[in-house]
C-alpha cells in the first residue's frame, strides 16, 4: 500500500468543516461528559441533525462521528463509550440496546488498493436487537429485527432475525427465545 498515493477528496463529510468543529465540541461537553441524564444528549445530538426518537437512553461517553447521519428509534438505549463511528448513515430502531463500547463501524478501506481507498456502507440495526458489550457491526451490516449479537462478536455479514451470535465472524449459535408475540416492536 502507498499511503501517499490515498486521495480523500470523493468523501463528503455532508456538512461544513464549522459545523463538524461545533460538533465536536459540543460533544466533548455534553455528549460524551460523564455528566448524568441523557435529556441534554438527546438535545445536542438533534441540534446537529441527528432523528432521536422518545425515551432514548444515553448514557456517559457515548461517540458519534457525524450525527447528521445518525437516527434512533423510541426507547433504545446507548451504553457507555458506544462509538458510533458513522462516515455513512447508522439507523438503530426502537428498543434496541447498543451496549458498553460497542463499535458501530461505517467505513473501512481497501487493502486491495494501492491508494488504500476509503470504502463506506450503511449500518441498519433493525428493531429489538441487542448489540452486547466490546461488540462490532461492520460496514453494510443489516441486524435482523430481535437478534443478539453476544458479548465482543464481530458481525461482519447480515444477522438473521431472532437469532443470536456469537464469535468473530459472528456465527448464528442457536434462536432468540421470547419475542413479542402481542405487538410489534415498531408500534410502541
Amino acid at each position: 500500500m502507498r499511503l501517499d498515493l490515498f486521495d480523500n477528496r470523493t468523501f463528503s463529510r455532508a456538512r461544513p468543516a464549522w459545523v463538524e468543529a461545533a460538533w465536536l465540541v459540543a460533544q466533548c461537553l455534553l455528549v460524551r461528559s460523564q455528566l448524568p441524564g441523557s435529556a441534554h444528549r438527546r438535545i445536542v445530538l438533534r441540534l446537529f441533525g441527528a432523528r432521536i426518537g422518545k425515551d432514548v437512553t444515553i448514557k456517559p461517553g457515548v461517540r458519534v462521528k457525524f450525527p447528521w447521519r445518525l437516527a434512533v428509534g423510541d426507547h433504545s438505549w446507548l451504553g457507555e463509550d458506544a462509538w458510533i463511528d458513522n462516515l455513512a448513515d447508522v439507523t438503530i430502531g426502537a428498543h434496541c440496546c447498543i451496549s458498553q463500547a460497542a463499535y458501530l463501524c461505517t467505513g473501512n478501506h481497501d487493502w486491495t488498493a494501492t491508494s488504500f481507498n476509503l470504502r463506506t456502507a450503511p449500518i441498519r440495526i433493525c428493531d429489538g436487537a441487542w448489540i452486547a458489550a466490546r461488540s462490532v457491526v461492520a460496514p453494510g451490516v443489516t441486524v435482523g429485527e430481535g437478534s443478539v449479537l453476544a458479548i465482543g462478536s464481530v458481525a461482519t455479514r447480515n444477522l438473521h432475525a431472532w437469532s443470536i451470535n456469537a464469535g468473530n465472524p459472528a456465527k448464528q449459535i442457536g434462536p432468540r427465545i421470547g419475542r413479542p408475540t402481542e405487538i410489534s416492536l415498531a408500534k410502541s
